[in-house]
């Protein structure tokens, strides 16, 4: 009977137990660190680290959610971040104008990803294994299999800057005001409709707790110096990811695509259209993670974005998508990310041996697919 209860929370409520998770390894690293954890520059740094696995998990989110997968997107990023590299260092562009080239080469390459899936019909399983083969080796190409460096200075601010005390405090404010304005409008939305809907009290008390941890952590990163610009832009996309999937008809496209496609498609949804859209999207998401990658190393590595496909896949099924297609979250996603990055940074700190890391991390990726496995029987 016990089992039983806890697979139930574990099925019901999948974002509080994440974060009840997150909470008891911080508490462990911060007491197996003597202290030096939960510091504000070293939360800083971690939030910094996980930015960049953040953003590939935004897309990755959508990829798995409409039943497919992708396993080119480290290496995807990693070439996009070397494209920015040569562009700025070695043609001496401007950094926006390299950026753009960037994020147009990822939709274009995403594009190509869902064309292969769609139109030739060859099992996105197989296009992102030879994507992640294909795109490492024009890295190494382009790269000649050496470091890019010294990018500009704009660049490196993008990846290692910090936002102004006064403007991440009006910036917090924003986000939760969007948050709120989001809820307002899913309740209408489904009191229109005619759909059952969580009590007010339940939106209220999650809106004070998501003050209260905006609040919480606007506190502790000023008192490092300010917001990390990655961290920043990490959640402005959160919020356009969080609207497409909640609040737009393609996001509930993507939903029943991935949930049964081929109701969907006697419905009328074109398939392969909102499939095809959602691996640009992924391009484009591998551009973001690319260029902040290189302005965190301020430099392009012909190694960069190595394990970044296995990281963002870890992040989506930790934060609770389904494997199967048709469940998941954007924030979700990212509460995975963050549990991926702090194992990293906590047993990093404790001097952990690189293999017991990686013993870790797979054996919680297995967890959290169980955990899934759970849902579905539960469901059934």
């Amino acid at each position: 009977m016990q089992a039983q209860q806890v697979q139930q929370f574990f099925v019901r409520y999948k974002i509080i137990a994440l974060l009840l998770a997150v909470a008891a390894i911080w508490i462990f690293f911060h007491i197996g660190t003597d202290g030096d954890f939960i510091t504000p520059r070293n939360v800083a740094n971690l939030l910094r680290q996980m930015s960049i696995t953040g953003m590939l998990a935004c897309g990755m989110v959508f990829i798995i959610i409409s039943g497919e997968i992708d396993l080119s997107v480290g290496s995807l990023s990693g070439l996009l971040g070397g494209v920015v590299a040569i562009l700025t260092v070695n043609m001496h562009w401007g950094t926006p104008a390299a950026i753009a080239a960037a994020l147009v080469v990822g939709l274009g390459i995403g594009l190509f990803n869902g064309f292969w899936v769609t139109k030739l019909r060859v099992p996105s399983f197989i296009v992102g294994l030879g994507g992640m083969l294909a795109f490492r080796g024009i890295l190494l190409g382009i790269t000649h299999s050496a470091t890019i460096a010294p990018v500009p200075d704009d660049l490196i601010y993008l990846g290692q800057g910090l936002v102004p005390i006064g403007l991440s405090r009006v910036l917090g404010g924003v986000i939760f005001l969007l948050l709120l304005a989001i809820t307002v409008m899913r309740r209408r939305r489904r009191t229109k409709l005619e759909l059952k809907q969580m009590p007010v009290w339940m939106d209220v008390v999650k809106l004070v707790v998501i003050g209260a941890v905006i609040i919480g952590s606007l506190r502790m990163l000023n008192d490092a110096g300010g917001v990390p610009v990655p961290v920043m832009i990490l959640l402005g996309l959160l919020g356009i990811f969080s609207y497409i999937s909640t609040q737009t008809v393609f996001g509930r496209h993507i939903y029943a695509v991935g949930g049964n496609m081929e109701a969907t498609r006697l419905s009328g949804v074109n398939v392969a259209r909102v499939k095809l859209a959602v691996f640009a999207m992924m391009g484009v998401m591998c551009a973001f993670a690319g260029v902040i990658n290189t302005a965190r190393l301020a430099a392009g590595s012909p190694s960069a974005g190595t394990s970044g496909e296995l990281d963002a896949i870890a992040a989506c099924f930790i934060g609770g998508t389904s494997m199967r297609g048709g469940s998941g979250t954007v924030h979700g996603a990212l509460i995975g990310a963050l549990v991926m990055a702090s194992l990293d940074n906590g047993m990093s700190m404790m001097d952990v041996d690189t293999f017991w890391q990686m013993i870790v991390k797979g054996s919680i990726l297995v967890l959290a697919v169980w955990v899934d496995v759970l849902s579905g029987s539960n469901r059934g």
